[in-house]
């Protein structure tokens, strides 16, 4: 079972590496054999075809991290920032979101949206959640606050190349006030 996920690590770990550096298109079932090692009958036996691959790389990254049960409230929205921003980080990448934005490949922006909405649903749960709890204001549209937060990601790093140290900190800081629920709606 751990040399299965160890492969099954190694293959996506590669995939993403492809699709980080080079695009979409790069991810083809030899390219992923030639960097991980591994061989092309064993990424078959797991994947019928590099659409399967990029979901499986792809669902491993945009699947949120766990919120921790007894989290803080501002910890609800450290948490809302780095996993909505880590689909970027340490997913697909700015040349993967620069593929998806001018659809060089249809068939990586099809599966890459829906993987997204997927996503998106749970980071909403989480914000609606909040909201139910009071750590959030009532009125908060959680796709928006979503896409605030992607979107400064984004323009962050088209202003300046990179995304600075304290980025996230920084953006905590813009958002929680306006996000935060008050006297009357915390419990």
């Amino acid at each position: 079972m751990a040399q299965r996920r160890d492969v099954d690590d190694s293959i996506a770990d590669a995939t993403l590496a492809l699709l980080r550096t080079k695009g979409p298109r790069s991810v083809t079932v030899e390219a992923v054999a030639a960097r991980s090692g591994i061989a092309k009958t064993t990424i078959y036996r797991r994947y019928s075809d590099r659409r399967d691959m990029l979901a499986a790389a792809l669902s491993r990254v945009t699947t949120p991290e766990p919120l921790a049960v007894d989290a803080q409230p501002a910890d609800r929205l450290r948490w809302l920032i780095h996993d909505a921003v880590k689909t970027i980080e340490v997913g697909i990448g700015f040349g993967g979101l620069a593929a998806m934005l001018t659809d060089d490949d249809p068939d990586f922006t099809k599966l890459f949206r829906r993987i997204l909405a997927r996503q998106r649903a749970e980071l909403e749960a989480v914000i609606d959640a909040a909201k139910a709890d009071g750590t959030f204001r009532d009125d908060v549209d959680g796709s928006t606050l979503v896409d605030a937060i992607v979107g400064a990601h984004i323009a962050e790093r088209a202003r300046t190349g990179r995304v600075a140290a304290g980025w996230e900190a920084r953006l905590f800081d813009l958002f929680w006030p306006i996000v935060q629920g008050g006297p009357n709606e915390q419990s």
